[in-house]
């Protein structure tokens, strides 16, 4: 930078204003810098000039699996609203793995990142470096809150199981419940879901025993113990089943397929599956599956101007009332259930 100064024939302060925002220098200094960088090819180094901040303009965001559409989804949202407001968002991926989530941490803390916003890991009560990194900047939780007085932006999961079980038990036998596995808390508040919502409607719950994994490849999960209930069809309490994810559902339809059984809604049908979620291709499914949406996009946007309320960027004021903001789902009705 102090280089460049001297290239360009202006002060260093004037310099940096304009890398901070062009329009804050006047049009002519301007027009001089930018001719500068034309023939010089110079661009000031992001990560240098945000360790001699106080603040930097850079948001971390972590997330657990970056091939899922639903944190794909998410992370494009928050990349185009950061951009818009002069943040930049810088994406890891922890892989569903504890280590590589404290490593992200870590990097963003050497990063003097503003704030961040994270999916977070089911780390079952081990000390984490997030509980570090919320101490000390802004820091707002999507897709599951770490406890119930966290920042957080997310599905209503009690609202999206009444309603899905509630439209299963009126239009066939009431649902058994395929769970995901515990990678984080939602294992657990949407297993709670479903069983406060049977038994609201009077019916006991009917929770599948399935293997005690820790894996984000919920489509092999599916189909591997759905493979395993149905060469065993007397520990399938109902013929409805309901899981906890679509990704889960895609496995548990290919096992169903597998076996000769035919899902859908119909008197010459075997079973029905419904899932939660709507993932992209979860109409593309043979059968489409009935489930219930998630509004990722709302989700990324609710989530981005959260943490800039935090931050002091947007008018809007942060408060206990605004800090957990949970979404109602939509119920999508396919050939699936």
């Amino acid at each position: 930078m102090e280089e460049f100064s001297e290239f360009v024939g202006l002060s260093r302060p004037t310099v940096s204003k304009y890398f901070n925002d062009p329009a804050s220098v006047r049009k002519k200094t301007r027009d001089v810098i930018e001719e500068a960088l034309k023939k010089s090819g110079f661009r000031p180094n992001i990560f240098a000039v945000n360790l001699n901040r106080r603040r930097s303009n850079i948001i971390g965001v972590v997330i657990p699996n970056a091939t899922d559409p639903f944190y794909m989804a998410l992370t494009r949202r928050i990349e185009l609203i950061a951009s818009e407001a002069g943040f930049l968002a810088f994406v890891l991926t922890s892989d569903g793995r504890p280590e590589l989530q404290d490593r992200a941490i870590r990097t963003f803390r050497s990063m003097n990142v503003a704030g961040a916003i994270v999916a977070p890991l089911d780390l079952n009560g081990r000390r984490s470096t997030l509980a570090e990194l919320d101490r000390d900047i802004p820091l707002v939780y999507v897709d599951s809150p770490p406890d119930d007085m966290a920042a957080f932006v997310g599905t209503d999961n009690r609202q999206s199981f009444a309603l899905i079980v509630d439209y299963l038990c009126r239009s066939g036998e009431a649902p058994c419940y395929f769970g995901m596995p515990a990678v984080n808390t939602n294992a657990r508040t949407r297993l709670d879901a479903y069983c406060e919502a049977m038994e609201r409607l009077n019916q006991a719950p009917h929770v599948l025993a399935l293997s005690d994994v820790a894996s984000w490849d919920f489509e092999r999960f599916g189909f591997e113990e759905a493979e395993r209930l149905f060469a065993q069809p007397d520990r399938l309490p109902t013929r409805t089943i309901l899981c906890a994810n679509d990704r889960l559902a895609f496995g548990v339809i290919a096992a169903a397929y597998q076996r000769g059984l035919k899902v859908g809604h119909g008197a010459d049908c075997d079973l029905r599956v419904a899932g939660h979620d709507d993932h992209p291709l979860s109409q593309y499914a043979c059968p489409p599956i009935t489930t219930v949406a998630q509004n990722y996009n709302e989700i990324g946007r609710l989530a981005i101007g959260l943490l800039m309320r935090k931050l002091g960027e947007s008018e809007e004021q942060s408060g206990p009332h605004r800090d957990q903001i949970l979404l109602k789902s939509e119920l999508m009705l396919r050939r699936s259930a």
